[in-house]
């Protein structure tokens, strides 16, 4: 007897035989690898005196116009987010974003005793610190986490079918980078902004709905 066609019990048959949730430990380790990328990230676009998109961007412009350590300005910048993240990505994302928050204000504090970057070219500086940012924000993408603030947001209008989250968060950079502008001259904002595009291309060509089922 021929079986009437289910697409339900198609897509089960297509689903990666390991697209198991993550565990604990695996968000764990996930989380400390994607603290490293994006505190090496800020770390050196610091050093080059550039700024980049999002929350991480704010930090800085703060931290260049208070001389406040970075890593304290991006956890105090995010907590107006945290009650945003909980509504709109639910209690585990949130759980995990106040988690990820308080370990990279920690990165940023003990940064300056464990190691000094002298940057020699600003380009490649905005290029790698756009990197290391971008693939941190993926790795906590991809175990139901984030930074907080803009890049909650748009995870969250990704999931919802709104937008790809790499355009909400070039429409988010652009207005980061504009404040910019009050304190770094046009060639460290252009650099800034060759930053927050690098972190926006790792982001739409990496961060794609369905493409990753290991949640």
């Amino acid at each position: 007897m021929i079986r009437p066609f289910d697409p339900r019990r198609l897509a089960a048959a297509l689903k990666p035989a390991d697209a198991r949730k993550h565990t604990r430990f695996e968000d764990a380790v996930a989380f400390c690898i994607a603290v490293v990328l994006i505190g090496f990230g800020l770390a050196l676009l610091q050093a080059a005196g550039l700024a980049t998109g999002g929350v991480a961007g704010i930090a800085l412009i703060l931290h260049f116009a208070t001389s406040w350590p970075a890593g304290l300005l991006f956890l105090l910048v995010n907590a107006p987010f945290y009650a945003l993240v909980f509504r709109t990505m639910g209690r585990e994302f949130g759980l995990k974003t106040l988690i990820v928050n308080p370990m990279l204000a920690g990165f940023g504090a003990l940064a300056p005793h464990a190691f000094a970057i002298e940057v020699r070219s600003e380009p490649f500086a905005a290029v790698a610190g756009g990197v290391l940012l971008g693939m941190g924000v993926l790795a906590l993408a991809r175990h139901r986490a984030s930074v907080g603030g803009f890049s909650a947001l748009a995870i969250y209008l990704q999931e919802r079918g709104v937008m790809r989250a790499g355009l909400a968060q070039a429409l988010t950079d652009c207005f980061v980078i504009a404040c910019a502008a009050a304190v770094l001259d046009p060639r460290h904002v252009a650099l800034s902004v060759l930053s927050a595009v690098v972190l926006s291309i790792v982001l739409v060509l990496n961060h794609k709905p369905g493409r990753y089922s290991g949640f």
